[in-house]
């Protein structure tokens, strides 16, 4: 009796684990670009920064819009509406849509590589921008270092999320800062050639870099017949 008890739990424990993690990959935006597909997968536990990405996506905002901050072992940024018309050279990153998105921060969230987050200002609080969004390449980091991020931010990292900075990366100093929304499903090797391109004394690449479309990923019907 108590085999089957326990072989129940264990079903039990892993159909949860197998919903939770489809409900957090429900919804899925995809970025084309030049080099390829970006595919990133939106968390449910933020639903105001999920739900404002899923309205500006549905209305073809981000759409001839650019990846107009690039920096290697950091973010790639993108999202200023002024980017869609601007000339060689030009400052960007003040454009903005007219408004602010609450902060979600929490401890679930965090900024390992390949995390989608939320551009902002220096408002105290840490509301985030209505348009401009990062997905973060980063780099690895040691106990010692995650320690002395601790000591500065006094963000608390989990083992399992100290195991991905130390192992995967990220930018762990970001954390506590700023709302981490979703997640690089597909197309990292895509963020990692922006994330290349030589830039100016602004990080803004050379050249331009555009979302060429950007959509809602449609989903996948599964009937039986």
């Amino acid at each position: 009796m108590k085999k089957l008890f326990a072989s129940v739990l264990t079903l039990l424990v892993a159909f949860t684990l197998s919903a939770s993690a489809q409900s957090v990959n429900k919804n899925k935006v995809v970025i084309e670009t030049e080099y390829g597909k970006i595919v990133l997968a939106l968390y449910e536990n933020t639903p105001k920064h999920t739900g404002n990405m899923l309205k500006l996506v549905k209305g073809k905002f981000y759409d001839s819009t650019l990846f107009h901050r690039v920096i290697p072992n950091f973010v790639i940024q993108g999202g200023d509406p002024l980017s869609k018309k601007a000339t060689a050279g030009q400052p960007l990153g003040e454009g903005d849509n007219g408004y602010r998105v609450p902060a979600e921060i929490n401890e679930l969230n965090f900024h390992q590589r390949g995390a989608v987050g939320m551009a902002r200002d220096g408002n105290p609080e840490k509301a985030s921008s209505g348009c401009q969004f990062y997905i973060v390449t980063g780099k690895t980091y040691t106990d010692e270092e995650l320690d002395r991020i601790t000591a500065g931010t006094k963000r608390v990292f989990t083992p399992a999320q100290r195991a991905i900075y130390k192992t995967k990366g990220g930018t762990p100093h970001l954390d506590g800062g700023y709302t981490v929304y979703g997640i690089v499903e597909e197309g990292m090797d895509v963020v990692d050639k922006i994330s290349a391109e030589p830039r100016d004394q602004r990080d803004r690449p050379n050249k331009d870099i555009k979302m060429i479309k950007v959509r809602v990923k449609k989903k996948k019907f599964l009937g039986i017949f």
